[in-house]
Formats: structure tokens, C-alpha cells, sequence
């Protein structure tokens, strides 16, 4: 039996890969897994390869499980909900950031604080209310493109949810980071440090997007609660 584990292992490995491409949640893997493992070792206890029970094609025999075992199926679609986002995101950076510059001009003029006024004021504050209006800005746009764009893939309203929580805290690292990099480089305006600069927040942004949905393809959904017949007959077969 123990020189069959590292076979039965491989074709576990397989499996799972299959199962990952479609989009099955990590709960439900586990009990295809457990459930298939448990018939390859009882077909080698029998006698038999367990490698001929899954015939030529283990991914398509994997296939074949899950479909017949009725397990909850959400396609990860990565590419498009980050092209959707990304989309959204930069057109809502450019109107947030219009916007911003609008409303910097009108308040200035009309709230024209004295000196002192000023001296009392946080040097942040200012700066850091025009940025986290164009962060909301990006988050919110992002979201809409996703929900509106991607409204037929399935689960889609999960992954918008959970890109709500994460892009925040995600596009302020990413920020800081780039500012960082902006200050040790003196501010410069040499488009390679720019593009650094750019490059360090879409990092960030496209990645908290890509775990928001993973967070959504891998959270639990229907278990898994019977084999599927396909599995079944053969090892009875045996």
C-alpha cells in the first residue's frame, strides 16, 4: 500500500488541478479529494492500478466527478473582472481627480482662512482629504465597472463586496509605497520614476482585486455530500 501513496498522490494532484480550473471551492475539493482517495487505495487493496480506475484522462474523469456530484462550479474569470476594474478605476481616477482640483479651487476661495488659522491647521489634512477622495473615487468606479460589466459571472456580487473591503487599505499602502519611492528619488519627473510610481499602485490595486476574487472562488459554497456515480460504478465494478 505504501508504495501505491505516492501514485494515488499524482493522481490527487491532477485531480485537483481539474477541480481549481473550475472554479470549486476549497471545502467541496476536500471532500472530492477524501471520497477519491478513499476509492483509488480500496481499488489498489483489490489488486487493481489505481491509475486504470481514472482510465486515460484523469483531468476529464475529475471533470466527470464533480459534475455528477453536483458541487457548486464559479469560474474564477480573472481577466475580466481586472479588466473591468481597471477600466473603471482609471476613468473614475481622472473625473475623481478633475474633480478634486475643481473642488480644491472653490474652497479655497471661498474659505479664505487667516494666517493663524492656517498655522493651526494639520499640514496633512489637506492633502490627505484630497487623496482619500480620489481613493474613493477609483474603489467606487472599480466596483460599479465590475458589478455592471461582469453582472453574468456568477458570484460576481461577492467579488465586488469583498473588493470594497480590500481595495481601501490596498491602494493607501500602495500610495505610500510610491510616495516613498517619489521621496527618496527627490520627486523627480523623469518618466521611468513615474512610471515606478505607477506601476507600485496598480501593483496594488490589481492585486487586491485578483484576492477579492479568489476570496470569492474559494469560499465555501455547497458542500459536496455523495460521490459521484461515476466513481461509484466502476470501483462496484471491481
Amino acid at each position: 500500500m505504501s508504495t501505491l501513496t505516492p501514485a494515488v498522490d499524482g493522481l490527487l494532484a491532477t485531480a485537483d488541478r481539474e477541480w481549481r480550473t473550475l472554479g470549486i471551492n476549497r471545502r467541496d475539493r476536500v471532500t472530492l479529494a477524501a471520497d477519491l482517495r478513499g476509492e483509488l487505495e480500496a481499488a489498489a487493496a483489490d489488486g487493481f492500478d489505481p491509475a486504470e480506475l481514472l482510465g486515460s484522462d484523469p483531468a476529464g474523469f475529475a471533470h466527470r466527478i464533480a459534475e455528477e456530484a453536483g458541487v457548486e462550479r464559479t469560474p474564477p474569470r480573472y481577466g475580466q473582472i481586472l479588466g473591468a476594474a481597471t477600466v473603471g478605476g482609471v476613468v473614475s481616477f481622472i473625473l475623481g481627480w478633475a474633480l478634486v482640483l475643481g473642488l480644491h479651487e472653490v474652497f479655497t476661495t471661498a474659505f479664505d482662512l487667516s494666517p493663524e488659522a492656517r498655522e493651526r491647521m494639520p499640514v496633512w489634512l489637506g492633502p490627505a482629504a484630497l487623496y482619500g477622495l480620489v481613493v474613493a473615487a477609483v474603489v467606487a468606479g472599480a466596483i460599479r465597472a465590475v458589478r455592471v460589466a461582469q453582472r453574468d459571472v456568477p458570484r460576481v456580487q461577492h467579488t465586488a463586496a469583498r473588493m470594497a473591503l480590500l481595495l481601501p487599505p490596498a491602494l493607501v499602502v500602495s500610495s505610500a509605497a510610491a510616495s516613498a519611492v517619489g521621496w527618496v528619488l527627490g520627486y523627480s519627473f523623469n518618466p521611468l520614476v513615474i512610471g515606478v510610481e505607477v506601476a507600485i499602485v496598480l501593483a496594488g490595486f490589481l492585486a487586491a482585486t485578483t484576492l477579492a476574487r479568489y476570496w470569492t472562488v474559494t469560499a465555501p459554497g455547497n458542500p459536496a455530500t455523495e460521490l459521484a456515480p461515476a466513481l461509484r460504478e466502476p470501483s462496484a465494478a471491481g
